[in-house]
């Protein structure tokens, strides 16, 4: 009788260990904000990585998922004689969620594996030990570079996410559905706020960090050999895929709650 709540209570115990062990780890990384030395080359590196190679995946997502969206907003809205909201949703829809959510999506799936695999290989061939051995902080060397860039740039990246996804639509509107060119756009324009915008550019510095943290998190804690790192490049983007989404609900509920 008492198994089934047994193994209830482990499960429970093990996530709250590994999420102190993951708020321990974050502290430690900040911690080394305000202290030198401070590695610049690898930081831009870091910010080209993540900023620039990520913006072909993130264009095309958001371009076919604001044409998609503005499709079926045609469709549901037919129903009600309503299609003249397409402009409206299609913008709101982008840029208070669409935008940020997928915009993060793909960087965990592009960036926190790609993290996760780096430095869990350098954990195998002990480089990491290498770096401890001559002094060097793995933390401030490998983890805080990697997360301060995809904090900054990440907003970059959501705003272009919005802005091809908008014109996603756009193009579906006024090609595909009949739309007139500057109304569409006079629509968009009228119906989006500062607060969209700026939950949007939030959304994407808080999904930035989540991405960066989680893949530097379960690069460092790997298991040796290549089934680690197999482990960790998962489990770094599950773990981010999930802490996304999550902190997605709680921005959502703090800035449209009213």
């Amino acid at each position: 009788m008492t198994a089934p709540l047994a193994q209830i209570g482990a499960a429970t115990l093990g996530g709250l260990a590994a999420l102190g062990r993951l708020v321990l780890f974050t502290a430690q990384t900040l911690s080394h904000l305000v202290r030198p030395p401070f590695y610049g080359r690898e930081f831009g590196a870091a910010l080209v990585q993540i900023g620039f190679f990520s913006l072909p995946v993130v264009g095309l997502t958001a371009l076919f998922t604001g044409g998609a969206l503005a499709l079926q907003i045609y469709a549901g809205g037919a129903r009600f004689s309503a299609e003249a909201v397409v402009p409206q949703i299609v913008a709101i829809g982008m840029v208070r969620e669409l935008g940020p959510v997928l915009v993060g999506l793909m960087i965990a799936a592009r960036v926190t594996s790609s993290i996760a695999a780096e430095i869990a290989t350098m954990k195998v061939t002990e480089q990491i030990d290498a770096l401890v051995t001559l002094s060097t902080d793995p933390l401030k060397y490998l983890a805080l570079p990697r997360v301060l860039a995809a904090t900054l740039v990440m907003p970059v990246l959501v705003a272009v996410g919005d802005i091809i996804g908008i014109f996603g639509g756009y193009l579906v509107g006024t090609q595909r559905l009949g739309f007139n060119a500057a109304a569409y756009l006079q629509n968009t324009a009228d119906f989006l706020t500062v607060t969209d915008i700026l939950s949007s550019l939030v959304k994407g510095a808080v999904f930035g960090f989540i991405a960066a943290l989680v893949g530097c998190y379960y690069g460092m804690h790997s298991t040796r050999g290549a089934m680690g790192v197999g482990q960790a490049t998962k489990s770094g983007v599950v773990a981010a895929a999930v802490l996304i989404l999550a902190a997605n609900f709680i921005l959502t509920e703090a800035f449209f709650s009213a």
